[in-house]
């Protein structure tokens, strides 16, 4: 267990580090916000990129795990989801709250830090995860906000939803490095180095923007973040032990991968969607932080827990 928590320790020392930095007014909100466009485009996609051109879609994608993860975060969703319901919340501020206590920063943080604690060998799971998250989650979420503000789903939702996939960088890297996998070829030596250079700015840079985005969150609606927070480190995790070790039988290290995974704290992106469609920011944004402090006590706890599967 102190192992784990040592292990673990560099990853959150990175992301302090970039905290202080804000603080202290030595990294702002606009060079966060370069930072983590760099990362998003190019060092993150990189990396992507250069595990997924040495994949296939059968090594990718297990149909027992995908349906497994895909069932628990839709308990999850559907119970965060009535839990608003009956605080008589609106369709809308129920459905920020269920994509919070659902969607960890698996882009960001589990993939550099669960590639290196779980070995190469997680790679896989952990990219099918993002691929849940990115496509199915994301489209789920803007789904029920249109329906939310609109009454109704749009003719136009399908196509607005595919472009927004495709404007991904990190979903198309993974698609583009598929697709040259498929070819057979193998990256050229100089390539492959570009992308393995470029890729490993990914782990340092994505972590010091973490911290450095957290500067200025603030805490607010301190019961209802507490509910979100204790969904996303406890439940999530919990509901996904149970699909893939009792319901769906998943490899035990595959289970374990997505285990670590739900563990995970609130990703970044949920406020940027809380912020772009107004609904429920602030609780969003103090979820983020309190659930990234936290999970420096509980990552450790749930690593050396799946390691002995």
């Amino acid at each position: 267990m102190l192992e784990v928590f040592v292990k673990t320790l560099p990853f959150f020392a990175v992301i302090g580090l970039g905290f202080g930095a804000g603080r202290l007014g030595l990294f702002g909100p606009e060079a966060t916000a370069w930072l983590t466009k760099f990362v998003f485009y190019f060092a993150l996609s990189a990396m992507l990129f250069g595990f997924s051109a040495n994949l296939s879609i059968g090594e990718l994608f297990d149909a027992r795990g995908f349906a497994a993860y895909l069932w628990a975060c839709l308990m999850m969703y559907g119970l965060v989801m009535a839990v608003a319901f009956a605080r008589r919340r609106p369709l809308a501020e129920a459905t920020i709250e269920a994509h919070t206590a659902t969607i960890g920063n698996t882009g960001f943080l589990g993939v550099p830090m669960l590639v290196v604690l779980l070995g190469p060998e997680s790679v896989p799971p952990v990219l099918m995860i993002l691929t849940i998250d990115l496509v199915i989650f994301s489209s789920l979420f803007v789904m029920l906000i249109t329906l939310a503000r609109e009454g109704r789903i749009s003719p136009e939702l399908p196509r607005m939803l595919a472009l927004a996939v495709l404007k991904n960088p990190m979903v198309m890297a993974m698609v583009a490095g598929l697709a040259w996998a498929a070819t057979g070829l193998g990256l050229a030596g100089p390539v492959d180095e570009f992308m393995t250079l470029l890729g490993a700015a990914a782990t340092p840079c994505a972590l010091f923007a973490i911290g450095a985005s957290l500067a200025d969150k603030k805490v607010e609606r301190l019961g209802v973040v507490t509910w979100l927070c204790v969904g996303k480190l406890v439940l999530h995790p919990s509901l996904v032990a149970v699909a893939t070790l009792l319901v769906f039988g998943v490899d035990p290290f595959m289970a374990g991968v997505m285990i670590a995974a739900a563990a995970l704290p609130v990703a970044g992106n949920v406020f940027i969607l809380a912020q772009q469609y107004q609904v429920g920011p602030a609780r969003v944004s103090a979820a983020i932080l309190i659930s990234t402090i936290v999970s420096i006590a509980t990552i450790p706890v749930v690593i050396a827990w799946v390691g002995t599967f």
